[in-house]
């Protein structure tokens, strides 16, 4: 693992789960683009962004590797587009370079599969990740919105990664309160996006959850929380999730984790 202080040093676990099938979800927003914050109309359009890459690949191989069948999908559908900097030097992540270089991996997120054409009911894990365009589309999808709650009243288990969280805060509980209302929870922190000097994207996943009644987790970093890690297990509720782009692999695992206890 890279030791890169904005890159996971987290040494993976092995999992023998062959049989089961996890679907990786991820954003279909291809630009940073600035919105207008009362009428969401485009005022600008932005730069290439897209699912930050190690978000999706972290999670597709630690599934795979354990043996799981993973399918990819994005809200719309087709292409995920993929954040250009995130598959550069020094950002990129070996499992990036292993994604680069799988043709099936690759063809997967060319034709990525539209969430409404998906049954979530036939996953044993449901993972988002995040990336800058997740801020446009997760929150905001109907549909994703409705397949998250009934994967929740199902009692699945399920994950996200940086802004992936905000997949979950459109869902709603079985008696209708927000599904993340004390839920213990963590995504990119406002600090980080401040740091960055991005912020006038449509949600930010500290403010959303905390907004929707969350038990918002986080570390700090003194110089950056790009360079922190926070990785929250919430078993009660069957969901676990991690902070920013440190913590893909590991929060991964912890929802194999909870599938090998499920699995006896």
């Amino acid at each position: 693992m890279s030791l890169l202080p904005f890159k996971s040093s987290h040494k993976p676990q092995s999992f023998d789960l062959a049989g089961n099938k996890a679907l990786v979800i991820t954003t279909s927003q291809a630009t940073l683009d600035k919105l207008d914050p009362d009428t969401g109309e485009l005022l600008e359009q932005g730069v290439a962004t897209g699912v930050y890459a190690s978000e999706m690949t972290e999670p597709y191989y630690a599934f795979l590797d354990a043996g799981l069948e993973v399918d990819l999908a994005s809200i719309k559908g087709g292409v995920i587009p993929i954040e250009p900097a995130s598959l550069k030097f020094p950002l990129r992540t070996h499992y990036d370079t292993r994604f680069m270089k799988d043709s099936q991996a690759q063809e997967k997120a060319k034709q990525s599969r539209c969430i409404d054409d998906v049954d979530f009911s036939e996953y044993d894990i449901i993972f988002i990740a995040g990336g800058w365009g997740a801020a446009y589309d997760l929150e905001q999808s109907k549909s994703l919105a409705e397949k998250v709650s009934a994967a929740y009243a199902r009692g699945q288990i399920m994950g996200s990664v940086c802004h992936g969280a905000l997949g979950f805060t459109g869902a709603k509980k079985p008696d209708g309160r927000p599904l993340v209302e004390g839920l213990k929870i963590t995504g990119v922190t406002n600090r980080q996006l401040e740091k960055l000097g991005i912020t006038h994207t449509p949600r930010h996943p500290e403010t959303q959850l905390k907004k929707f009644g969350a038990d918002y987790q986080c570390s700090h970093n003194k110089l950056t929380d790009l360079f922190a890690n926070h990785v929250t297990v919430d078993d009660e509720h069957k969901i676990v999730s991690a902070q920013n782009q440190k913590g893909g692999i590991e929060a991964a695992e912890q929802a194999l984790l909870l599938l090998e206890e499920d699995r006896g």
